[in-house]
């Protein structure tokens, strides 16, 4: 399987862990040689409720049974995905009332960026250095890391780059910014959390000007970090909220949400301004509804702050040098990219699962599914530590 994997599907890096797998459950993946792997990524934090959670299973099943896919996205009355809308205003502040599904979190990032253009009649979007939002053109647009997209160049014109966390930065969003797009915590760059009420200011700024704040929650959204959206640790609420990833359960999905008035303007001159055709499909929306009805009905979010600290507490190495982020969105941060390599792959052959992020190679990712228990974060910390040890002794 290994040769044909190489052979007949694209590749998107010269070198693919390449673990064959035969079945996933809980917090383990299993490989074909019935190997169980403690899954500290989960599926690069998509996986919210683990692998294959019962209740996200039963619904897809149900779904099933009643129809897949019938129509193009909003024309046909669905249950799934008008409950899922509904579901998402009742927990989000009542300017963010009308959600708008798509098929990933890039696809979400170009409908929001083109609502803003529309709603503002301004082009000029600012972002954030080391940003990422996904990889289709417009979202590359405004990744703030030249290195991966200049072989791509020309992209759209008119975006514009601040640093993550500078105050004094803030005030390059003047009256021609359209709209202002941010990463709530910073992932690619390192799980970077705003600092000095950045965001808050970022929102003052945003008023003044007359642009538009979209905050990009597709990693730390859905519980990940204590709450439901990462905003709300920091006062700050944006104009248009993006998410993705972990709302599906472990299905492809992605959402922009803003208020009904601004989203209408998508829908008419032109007719069909933002058009999908499996955006909202219904297997995808009712395992996604059964995923946030978990979320929110469950103490998954309260944990995940306890689970934080379970791993602060046993993560302590002379090699590690910090643990950045927040809940369960974590980077252990070591001295060097090598030393990053090497836990991850000997990790991996000691049957637990750890990545990297794309532009911070001293940082390896820990991003459990919200279910994972406390002896499972125990039982994996103590083989990172193991692994650390070994590493160490070499250095010494």
């Amino acid at each position: 399987m290994s040769e044909a994997f190489l052979k007949y599907q694209a590749q998107t890096s010269p070198h693919p862990l390449a673990m064959e797998i035969s079945k996933a459950e809980g917090s383990y993946i299993y490989d074909t040689n019935g190997k169980a792997h403690l899954d500290f990524v989960a599926g690069v934090s998509a996986c919210t409720l683990g692998h294959r959670h019962p209740k996200v299973v039963k619904a897809i099943k149900d779904q099933l049974d009643k129809y897949l896919h019938v129509m193009v996205y909003g024309e046909y009355i669905q249950e799934p995905a008008v409950e899922l809308a509904r579901m998402l205003a009742t927990h989000l502040p009542d300017s963010l009332e009308t959600t708008y599904l798509t098929n990933s979190g890039t696809e979400a990032i170009e409908g929001a960026l083109k609502l803003v253009r529309r709603a503002t009649g301004r082009s000029q979007i600012i972002a954030a250095k080391n940003a990422y939002h996904g990889n289709t053109m417009g979202s590359m647009s405004v990744m703030g890391y030249e290195e991966r997209k200049k072989a791509f160049r020309p992209l759209i014109p008119d975006v514009h780059f601040i640093d993550f966390n500078n105050s004094e930065d803030i005030q390059q969003i003047t009256r021609k910014t359209g709209a202002v797009l941010l990463e709530t915590i910073q992932g690619s760059a390192g799980f970077i959390e705003p600092n000095g009420n950045f965001l808050a200011k970022v929102r003052t700024r945003c008023d003044e000007v007359g642009a538009l704040l979209i905050l990009d929650e597709i990693q730390p959204g859905i519980g990940r970090t204590g709450k439901l959206f990462s905003f709300e640790h920091y006062n700050c609420v944006p104009d248009v909220l993006v998410t993705g990833k972990g709302l599906g359960g472990g299905m492809p999905i992605g959402a922009f949400t803003a208020s009904r008035g601004m989203m209408s303007t998508l829908k008419d001159n032109p007719k069909l301004g933002h058009i999908t055709t499996f955006g909202g499909h219904p297997v995808i929306a009712a395992a996604a509804l059964a995923t946030l009805k978990e979320v929110t009905e469950s103490d998954l979010m309260p944990q995940a702050i306890e689970k934080e600290q379970l791993f602060r507490k046993h993560l302590k190495h002379p090699l590690i040098e910090e643990i950045r982020g927040k809940g369960l969105m974590l980077a252990a941060m070591v001295p060097s990219a090598e030393i990053t390599n090497e836990v991850i792959l000997t990790c991996q052959k000691e049957g637990l699962i750890l990545f990297w992020l794309l532009f911070e190679p001293k940082a390896i990712r820990i991003t459990p599914p919200l279910t994972i228990s406390n002896d499972e974060i125990i039982k994996g910390c103590g083989i990172i530590l193991s692994v650390l040890d070994k590493i160490h002794k070499k250095m010494l």
